[in-house]
């Protein structure tokens, strides 16, 4: 792991007036930009060729004579034949000439590999470096043994097919999306075998992956992914609580949605290829929970964040993400951990989280509430306590 002292220090030679904020150009790359620009620093975004229009084009900064934004919220555009381009160490240098810091996303450890997030990429991160390897599954310390560590609830375990007696959801990744999920789910073991083996055939997924697959119980009920921010700068600060809930959001996932709207007769006459619905999430919607439950939501956050200071020094630091499912007596179930910045924040840019607003009295979303956090450690002369 790259030596936290080597980062904070590489963050105090930076200019404190000249800061940018920067990330992978994928994810929630517009949502971390937008916040950039809100608060007054550069956003520099990190394209792969084919998808930069977006970013450079689409989405450019233009400012007015006196330096104003009026459109947009991508100040550069750095293109790359592959997103991996950023890691190496001519890039990085870049990066800090930029007085870049930077922000994770789950596309930078997907495209870029773990490994070098976390032994090569001499640049100061604003989050947690050395918890994002938790977030793949199968691991000696993945999120999975951190919920159980906090006694956190979470799906039950489903140890072999042979023990599925209820219905189980069985996640592994896609064989030809390698991004994407391969999930499915199923209710008897008979049907484990039988769905398998049509999407075996399909190609859908594969036969290595499979083996290595995690097996829950399924929830039934809604998802709500709650978008958190620990501040340590708050928690410096005299009275002010470091544990934030920004905003709650919730998935757009293809095909299950599409099947989700066709009634159950027709769905048994669909073919082959179409009958097992895929759960690739292609959108994300905002949501609220009945107040009564936001204790509850706390408690979850309070007790996560108590788990990662004790097991992964310095413990968590800015966004990350509990996504739950909520079950009929309202109690909520943790599938999954993100120990960044969430997927779903792209649907609070620019107008805020409605919790976060609440808070801060003015448009919040995660990707602005990162970049105050990086003007509030200025201002309090504690950069180094945000970096990794």
């Amino acid at each position: 792991m790259i030596s936290r002292k080597a980062m904070q220090d590489a963050a105090e030679r930076y200019d404190p007036k000249d800061l940018a904020l920067s990330c992978i150009a994928s994810h929630s790359g517009l949502d971390v930009y937008d916040g950039a620009v809100d608060e007054g620093y550069r956003s520099i975004a990190i394209a792969q060729k084919g998808r930069d229009d977006v970013y450079g084009r689409y989405f450019k900064t233009l400012r007015d004579s006196k330096g104003t934004r009026i459109r947009g919220c991508v100040d550069e555009t750095w293109t790359y034949p592959k997103y991996a381009g950023v890691m190496d160490a001519k890039q990085q240098a870049r990066l800090r000439k930029a007085n870049a810091l930077w922000v994770p996303n789950r596309a930078w450890t997907s495209y870029c590999g773990i490994d070098g997030v976390e032994e090569d990429f001499a640049v100061p991160l604003v989050g947690s470096r050395a918890m994002l390897r938790s977030e793949d599954r199968g691991g000696p310390k993945d999120y999975y043994w951190l919920l159980k560590q906090a006694k956190l609830p979470f799906p039950r375990r489903i140890k072999s097919p042979d023990d599925i007696d209820q219905l189980a959801i069985v996640k592994l990744h896609h064989a030809k999306k390698k991004l994407e999920r391969g999930f499915f789910t199923c209710a008897s073991t008979k049907e484990f075998h039988a769905k398998s083996k049509e999407l075996l055939k399909q190609g859908v997924i594969d036969q290595e992956s499979l083996d290595k697959a995690v097996i829950e119980e399924y929830i039934i009920g809604p998802v709500l992914n709650f978008n958190f921010f620990y501040s340590p700068v708050s928690k410096k600060l005299r009275n002010a609580e470091p544990l934030e809930l920004l905003g709650i959001d919730w998935r757009f996932e293809s095909s299950l949605d599409g099947h989700v709207r066709i009634p159950a007769p027709q769905q048994m006459t669909l073919p082959a290829h179409q009958l097992v619905p895929e759960m690739t999430v292609v959108g994300h919607n905002t949501a609220t929970v009945r107040e009564s439950l936001l204790g509850k939501v706390f408690e979850l956050g309070q007790r996560w964040v108590k788990a990662a200071q004790e097991h992964y020094a310095p413990g968590i630091i800015g966004p990350f993400c509990l996504q739950t499912c909520v079950d009929k007596d309202m109690n909520f179930h943790i599938y999954d951990v993100a120990p960044r910045i969430g997927g779903g924040t792209n649907v609070h840019v620019a107008t805020g989280h409605p919790y976060g607003n609440a808070l801060w009295r003015t448009n919040m979303s995660t990707g602005r509430r990162v970049a105050l956090e990086v003007k509030r450690a200025v201002e309090e002369d504690c950069l180094r306590q945000i970096v990794t």
